[in-house]
């Protein structure tokens, strides 16, 4: 799906994609969402690249109720949340560089988190208005054989297992 001169790009923007030495763990959710036999997908703005919608779990949340979030917060689409497509933690392929950590001094150290990813499918119920429009430069829905590029590559490997739709979540 994305090939390595994309991923090589990918390093370049805000956030570093495929890092390693994690100095902190992170919760995170995304969602394959269905409509029509169509994938709906976002392009970030933080690096241009489209990717599923998905996002951190908050403290006190559920990751079905932040998937459903995230998805609305993203998207503006209302979701039902359906099973476990698989979980995603490989520290050589989960460690997201952000950046230098806020509120460090020059030699404060990069934020690299091991993110944790709960990808879940599910069905687009009803399209509202997002409400953090700044993550999100355009949205659709693609057939899978027709997905947009450059793609996030953590998230294409989701996108493969979800595409191969077995019974058991993949463990990654």
């Amino acid at each position: 799906m994305t090939s390595p001169n994309e991923i090589e790009a990918a390093s370049t923007g805000s956030e570093m994609y495929f890092a390693s030495d994690p100095t902190e763990l992170g919760l995170s959710v995304s969602a394959m969402v269905w409509r029509d036999g169509e994938l709906l997908l976002m392009r970030r703005s933080d690096n241009g690249f489209w990717g599923l919608p998905g996002g951190f779990v908050e403290i006190g949340e559920s990751v079905a109720d932040a998937a459903c979030r995230e998805v609305a917060e993203e998207t503006g689409w209302k979701v039902e949340v359906g099973g476990l497509i698989g979980v995603y933690s490989d520290p050589g392929s989960n460690v997201v560089n952000y950046g230098q950590r806020k509120g460090a001094g020059p030699d404060g150290g990069d934020r690299r988190v091991q993110i944790v990813n709960l990808c879940f499918h599910a069905e687009a119920v009803e399209a509202g208005e997002m409400t953090t429009p700044d993550e999100t430069l355009e949205m659709g829905f693609f057939a899978a054989d027709a997905l947009p590029q450059p793609f996030v590559p953590i998230h294409a490997i989701r996108v493969e297992d979800g595409l191969a739709k077995r019974v058991e979540a993949a463990i990654r």
